[in-house]
């Protein structure tokens, strides 16, 4: 008999902020509404768009991007599963940015009446997903930060290392390798690279034996020293910093 899959984003929370026992179930039990399952590359919410829902990300990949009017495109964030698609715009109008499958996803819909009682039924979760939303701000920091100063081999380097801590924190890191459905369009969209430049320094990571990449499969050989040539530091990531109790010290 097949084990049921963890879900992802009971999975994160109880890596990186722990859940007590009324928190998980409440949250699962608002899970149980609309899955939807898209296939890839496929807008999952597009730019202008009113919800009326809060989407979670459960399986597969996607990314959060921008988009001027001649075509170009900018890739603001990579989502894995747990993560919410939405969660800002539970407090605003509408869409500024568009949210896109990379790879065949399946995505929770919990509609803003289950929502808001959810985190009427659950205090802790409120505060879990507050930090959620200060990590995701953390995060773009750094992608501003990579944007700006770094070479593009520790642009790379750094954004790999990025969604190997994010993957491992999920369970989806096996042996050193995880799924990698990105395309080299894709990397250039996000790090601000050309393809070529992407090409050509993928290919100074695979020499140096730094990463292996085998169709879609992502091996990091040993993330110690990938993370030294891409001057990556997990901090900023807050996975292993508990969110403390109320009243707590």
């Amino acid at each position: 008999m097949t084990a049921t899959p963890p879900n992802p984003l009971i999975h994160r929370l109880e890596h990186c902020v722990g859940l007590d026992s009324d928190s998980r179930a409440a949250l699962l039990a608002a899970m149980q509404g609309r899955v939807r399952q898209i296939a890839a590359r496929r807008d999952i919410i597009a730019e202008g768009d009113r919800t009326d829902s809060v989407t979670i990300l459960l399986s597969g990949w996607a990314c959060r991007t921008k988009q001027l009017e001649d075509g170009r495109r900018q890739i603001a964030g990579f989502l894995l599963p747990g993560d919410f698609c939405d969660l800002q715009m539970y407090m605003l109008n509408e869409m500024d940015h568009s949210v896109s499958s990379l790879s065949p996803a399946a995505v929770c819909e919990i509609g803003r009446d289950s929502f808001e009682r959810l985190l009427a039924a659950a205090p802790r979760l409120v505060r879990a997903f507050v930090r959620d939303l200060l990590v995701e701000a953390s995060i773009q920091r750094e992608w501003v930060l990579s944007l700006g100063q770094r070479s593009a081999l520790e642009r790379i380097g750094h954004l790999l290392c990025e969604l190997h801590v994010r993957l491992k924190a999920i369970g989806q890191i096996k042996a050193g390798s995880c799924a990698f459905p990105l395309t080299q369009t894709e990397l250039a969209d996000a790090t601000g690279l050309s393809t070529v430049h992407v090409n050509r320094t993928l290919q100074e990571l695979r020499a140096a034996s730094l990463i292996v990449l085998d169709g879609h499969t992502l091996t990091i050989p040993d993330f110690d020293e990938l993370a030294a040539a891409a001057l990556f530091s997990p901090a900023y990531l807050h996975l292993d910093r508990p969110l403390p109790r109320p009243g707590g010290r």
